[in-house]
């Protein structure tokens, strides 16, 4: 008696331990996909508000805050283009590239509150030259990877139209099937015409 109820004891605790961890994972995952949802939302957000203050704010906070959405939307479309290609390096380079754009974007956006202009527009070359050199890496790790996957695709599609065009040549050289009967009497005219010698 005392064994079955250390054995039912035992399978309430594993029981019991599958649950709790099921129960933190699935929290853990919920809150993994409110925090994505709401960045992904703020940055909506903001995103729009920089093309807002773009058009509002001429001059030299306008070109920073354009700078900032140049910015954005190159390393975001690269990210969006490694996404589909299996490059590891290159997605370990794009995250080096991302910090130094967030810095940069960071650095901007000070920058934005400044109320000297005579000090934003001394810093402002020297920004624009760091934003081109970070999107420039960018545009050229994204046209690699598409670069990349366009041509395995063409790869995979010649090697898939050759294989094909094959089987349709074998196809079209079909020869019908012959009985057993139409074997037999096929035999029999060999033999018929082709008597095998005395040995």
């Amino acid at each position: 008696m005392e064994t079955v109820g250390i054995i039912l004891l035992l399978f309430f605790l594993i029981f019991a331990t599958l649950a709790t961890v099921a129960i933190v994972r699935t929290t853990r995952a919920v809150k993994r996909g409110v925090e994505r949802r709401t960045a992904k939302a703020r940055r909506i957000v903001e995103d729009q508000r920089l093309r807002a203050r773009r058009f509002a704010q001429p001059g030299d906070i306008g070109a920073l805050t354009q700078l900032r959405l140049d910015l954005r939307s190159s390393i975001d479309s690269t990210f969006e283009a490694m996404a589909h290609a299996s490059l590891p390096e290159a997605a370990a380079l794009l995250d080096r590239l991302n910090d130094h754009a967030r810095t940069l974007d960071a650095e901007l956006k000070l920058l934005e509150r400044e109320p000297d202009k005579s000090r934003v527009s001394a810093q402002l070359p020297a920004l624009t030259e760091r934003a081109h050199r970070i999107t420039h890496s960018a545009d050229a790790l994204r046209w690699a990877a598409q670069d990349r996957v366009h041509h395995s695709t063409g790869d995979d599609l010649a090697s898939l139209t050759r294989e094909i065009d094959i089987e349709a040549t074998a196809l079209r050289h079909w020869e019908p099937l012959q009985s057993g009967d139409d074997r037999d009497r096929e035999r029999a005219r060999e033999l018929r015409n082709n008597p095998p010698s005395a040995g």
